[in-house]
């Protein structure tokens, strides 16, 4: 809630399809934002959520901030090719005007700009947060406060599946690049970084794009790690959106995630006193995610967190497309790749 004497973040958003239109409906839902303004090159996208959100639009970034709207931070929920295509202009002309960005993911599908938006935000000290939700449930936070804690005893093993239905064959690796900067955040938000990636792929029915992949993962604290990713696999109808499981596997016992938010599980290893715990936070939904993710944003925002320890970082997100593109280098050469 917001303090006596607190000020309001002002915030735009840039980018208005439909991950646009909700990070702004998220922000409307925060007490400490002020939403004042969208920018689309769209037109009429731009003008629609300005007629929705009663804020002015414009259609570029550079008139956004020609306009001196003293922005406290902006999302950049731009798509383009394999959705991750359009980040890197807008991201940079905000960061070189000091204002924080959070962006979506995947943070950009060609390193060099990732690195270079991540390089950006460092030497100018400016907060640069990616919107990797998957981390942000009360489960994951949960869970991670088991790990920390000690109660699996040394790791082992980290386990993930994600898989949903998607027809897209925008390109040839637009399920891996698209989806999966999700899966290995989350796998290296209980794990830490990874040495060495093992990947193989499979097109799936018909399908033109890489729509099946299996990824191995060694990390440098000599867990293991398995992805298993699917385009082709997702849920019927009691999970239409999907399927997604993680389990972390220790010595002494393990975790288990469903679905991002809706069930979690501790099971120690030599007795049978198993936890579980269903829907924590009352988050029913993974759409729910995105309102704990940009809540985390805006406190970041107000607290000032020093831009090295916002959560979910560029960083974060340029280290799970590292492993992405390791994932397709080691595909092509049919190797082990080290990172």
């Amino acid at each position: 809630m917001i303090q006596s004497g607190q000020k309001k973040m002002r915030i735009a958003v840039v980018g208005l399809g439909g991950i646009g239109n909700n990070h702004s409906k998220c922000y409307l839902k925060n007490p400490n934002v002020e939403l004042v303004a969208v920018c689309d090159l769209l037109k009429d996208r731009a003008e629609a959520a300005a007629k929705a959100y009663s804020v002015p639009a414009f259609l570029s970034v550079a008139d956004l901030l020609a306009a001196d709207l003293k922005l406290d931070g902006a999302s950049v929920c731009t798509a383009g090719k394999e959705n991750g295509g359009d980040h890197y202009e807008p991201t940079m002309q905000l960061l070189r005007a000091g204002v924080p960005v959070l962006g979506e993911k995947p943070i950009s599908n060609e390193l060099a700009k990732a690195r270079e938006m991540v390089a950006c935000a460092k030497e100018l000290n400016v907060r640069y947060g990616v919107n990797l939700n998957h981390r942000f449930t009360p489960a994951a936070k949960r869970a991670k406060e088991w790990v920390a804690a000690g109660r699996l005893g040394e790791m082992n093993i980290i386990n993930m599946m994600m898989w949903i239905n998607n027809p897209n064959e925008t390109s040839p690796h637009f399920h891996i690049r698209a989806l999966h900067p999700h899966s290995f955040d989350v796998m290296r938000f209980f794990g830490g970084d990874v040495e060495a990636v093992h990947a193989f792929f499979k097109r799936g029915h018909q399908r033109q794009c890489w729509s099946n992949v299996h990824v191995n993962l060694l990390f440098k604290n000599g867990v293991i790690g398995h992805l298993t990713g699917s385009y082709d696999a997702g849920g019927g109808a009691s999970h239409h959106w999907g399927l997604e499981r993680c389990e972390i596997v220790g010595h002494d016992a393990r975790i288990i995630i469903g679905n991002a938010c809706e069930s979690l599980e501790f099971q120690p290893r030599r007795t049978s006193e198993a936890e579980r715990y269903d829907y924590l936070g009352n988050m029913k939904a993974w759409n729910e995610t995105f309102q704990t993710r940009i809540d985390a944003w805006v406190d970041d925002l107000i607290k000032q967190t020093p831009c090295d320890q916002v959560n979910a970082k560029g960083e974060d997100a340029l280290k799970a497309q590292h492993i992405i593109e390791a994932a397709i280098e080691s595909w092509e050469k049919r190797s082990v790749v080290t990172l």
